[in-house]
């Protein structure tokens, strides 16, 4: 039965730069990039080689702890590069593409009418296994686990996120044989969690799911606000969860036996000269889907909050559909006119300080400049009013400070995720880095536990 929930705790952060509702193709790039730091706790086992060929679809590296997952090439042509950092840890794996893709033949299928087992072989054969991530820790998904839930959602409500009722349309029949796919993958159900705003027939018309409606601010979009309100972690649970993009790329792979890695990436922010949408691979560079950008700007690969900063020669990130371009805030400000004594009317104010909380629709232009260091971390009441958990925000993050398990597992650790305390970190005066502190969490907790 669907249900109706209402988010009152959060922060819509309005920002200047939002993606025209304008689709274009991109041109095949060059050069492809996939990077083993997009997955979150792989230590990635090389499988090429410099120079040799590979095909959309060849698998480049795999975990090495669970060797049945695999990272395949969107893209056919020749390995150019293994980048790699420091104590020889593999970065990038490039590859020189070719001007038409050549497919590794997998071998298609109706997803309405296979088994379990063969849907979750040919996911991991594919490389779309990485795109199924699991709660608690955030991380890809264990093949070997069976999920109380799978949860798909259809909407995301971060800064200048891109409209998903745009990006999916005429995909609908990709998304629904992905749907198939994920339902025979849990003994619960498929939850499709849309906004009150949705209006996609890819969406609305969907089978094989229970459609739930989300209303209100930031972060009602994310995976962990809809899973604490819908069907709570209790621990030993794991709960499933795949983004409205890769449930299509499921599908349209599952039926064709092609591993395409296509991806619709919103390009957004102040300081993007053009504000579109562009069709594209993963693992695109970044310069090549935004043009030039100017000498004093920040890319992030992701949205405002919670994206990586990739710089103008990076790549698109695996999970990503956006590219964020806002200024980098390096320069010195006078503090009379753009500090902490100005009258404040561009500047955003989550706290009401400045007077411009009342020009309900206006739009920012911010830069990155975090206008002070990490200071006394206090109890002030600030995280509570934008975290719509029952959890106690401060007090989880103190308790991964001290690095106390039992604490953490008691004040809800295995429920969140580092997203979910981005606007906590965002509406910090103590400028305490709360996701990473979060990630730092979950890490441990997994280590001493699993």
């Amino acid at each position: 039965m669907s249900k109706t929930i209402r988010i009152k705790k959060g922060l819509d952060i309005r920002l200047q730069g939002e993606a025209e509702k304008v689709l274009a193709q991109a041109d095949p790039a060059k050069v492809i990039a996939i990077k083993p730091t997009d997955f979150h706790g792989l230590t990635p086992k090389l499988l090429v080689a410099q120079g040799d060929q590979v095909k959309a679809g060849t698998p480049l590296f795999r975990d090495k702890y669970n060797e049945r997952v695999v990272f395949t090439s969107p893209v056919s042509g020749e390995v150019a590069e293994v980048v790699r950092g420091e104590k020889r840890r593999i970065l990038e794996v490039r590859v020189l593409a070719d001007a038409e893709p050549i497919f590794e033949e997998h071998g298609g299928g109706d997803p309405a009418t296979m088994d379990r087992d063969a849907i979750l072989e040919q996911l991991l054969k594919t490389g779309c296994w990485p795109f199924i991530r699991q709660r608690p820790f955030d991380v890809i998904a264990d093949p070997k686990g069976l999920p109380k839930a799978i949860l798909v959602p259809a909407f995301n409500t971060a800064p200048l996120a891109a409209d998903l009722d745009f990006v999916m349309r005429n995909q609908g029949a990709d998304f629904q044989d992905g749907l198939n796919a994920l339902a025979k993958l849990t003994s619960g159900r498929v939850h499709l969690n849309v906004s009150a705003q949705t209006t996609g027939r890819e969406f609305l018309d969907a089978k094989q799911v229970q459609v739930n409606t989300f209303e209100g601010p930031h972060p009602a979009g994310n995976i962990g606000v809809q899973l604490h309100h819908l069907d709570p972690l209790n621990k030993g649970e794991v709960v499933w969860f795949c983004y409205p993009q890769d449930v299509a790329m499921i599908g349209r792979t599952l039926r064709s036996g092609h591993f395409d890695g296509i991806r619709t990436v919103a390009i957004t922010g102040s300081e993007a000269k053009v504000r579109r949408y562009v069709r594209t691979r993963i693992g695109t560079p970044v310069a090549h889907l935004v043009g030039e950008v100017g000498p004093d700007v920040r890319v992030i690969s992701g949205d405002p909050l919670s994206g990586d900063n990739v710089g103008k020669d990076g790549y698109l990130g695996a999970y990503h559909s956006q590219i964020t371009i806002l200024p980098e805030g390096d320069a010195p400000k006078f503090f009379l006119t753009d500090g902490w004594l100005s009258p404040g009317f561009d500047k955003f104010s989550a706290s009401r300080s400045f007077p411009s909380w009342i020009m309900s629709g206006k739009r920012y232009a911010p830069d990155t400049n975090q206008n002070g260091e990490e200071r006394a971390f206090v109890v002030t009441g600030q995280y509570e009013k934008v975290f719509p958990f029952d959890i106690y925000p401060v007090h989880l993050i103190k308790a991964v400070l001290v690095n106390d398990i039992e604490l953490m597992e008691n004040l809800g650790i295995l429920e969140v995720a580092p997203e979910d305390f981005a606007l906590c970190e965002y509406v910090c005066t103590s400028k305490i880095a709360s996701q990473r502190i979060i990630r730092e969490g979950l890490d441990t907790y997994k280590k001493e536990t699993t």
